[in-house]
């Protein structure tokens, strides 16, 4: 594996349309690196969705896989899944939906590489731009400035599904059902920095929205007491210096 290779985890429920659009479109983003995997979690599919991830799994092995959950665990769990399958050092995730820009992941992967150390930083994308419902835009705007004001993240848009990290990283940071949305403020907690870029966002042009103004709203709110909790307990020594150990 290249020092610079990626694994690009989609987490997916019932995106039959999307799937190989996408998957396409990373391959065209992302093919010159001969490690690239791209790792979809199919979290319990009722659609075409299986047969199309076991066609692909033929087609482009070892460059895909999919990972299927036996019952539907969520958006956290299936990024989770498949940060832990994953084989590379960086990780990118994306959302399935087809409304964040695969082109966007080497720029951000270059912003990751610059940092002094990279294992420690959090690139998130920054939709400056949305396509989505004015009733989306409102809430996610509103959401947002509540979740900075109280968590200190200083992240602009923690929703966004485009983020570039590395997998040492991720797989220490404490796991719990929405955590993708607060992956910026438990980053920042364990001691790493958060550097947010804009990426282009796009419309859904097929599919069905799997989340609503309600489904964000309740569970959003206890987990925002949950991450502050978390926070005020955290404590990231500074080493003074290390004395002694292997010669």
């Amino acid at each position: 594996m290249g020092d610079k290779s990626i694994s690009v985890v989609v987490p997916a429920l019932n995106e039959a349309e999307n799937i190989r659009p996408l998957v396409n479109e990373i391959l065209a983003a992302l093919g010159d690196d001969p490690d690239l995997e791209i790792v979809y979690v199919d979290d319990g599919s009722d659609d075409e969705s299986p047969a199309i991830f076991a066609a692909l799994a033929q087609e482009l092995a070892p460059r895909f896989k999919c990972v299927r959950h036996q019952t539907r665990c969520g958006q956290s769990t299936g990024v989770w899944t498949g940060v832990r399958h994953a084989k590379n050092r960086w990780i990118a995730t994306i959302d399935a939906d087809g409304q964040n820009d695969p082109a966007n992941i080497p720029l951000m992967l270059a912003k990751l590489l610059e940092a002094e150390k990279p294992e420690l930083r959090l690139v998130a994308g920054w939709r400056t731009k949305r396509k989505d419902t004015w009733l989306k835009r409102v809430s996610s705007r509103i959401a947002n400035r509540v979740r900075a004001a109280f968590l200190k993240d200083n992240t602009p848009d923690t929703g966004c599904g485009l983020k570039v990290f590395s997998r040492e990283m991720f797989m220490k940071l404490p796991y719990f059902d929405h955590m993708h949305r607060y992956l910026p403020a438990l980053v920042l907690r364990a001691g790493g920095e958060v550097v947010s870029v804009p990426v282009n966002h796009r419309p859904r042009t097929q599919g069905v929205s799997k989340y609503g103004f309600h489904n964000r709203l309740w569970v959003g709110i206890v987990d925002l007491f949950g991450v502050a909790w978390l926070q005020r307990r955290a404590k990231v020594p500074m080493i003074e210096s290390i004395k002694g150990g292997e010669k």
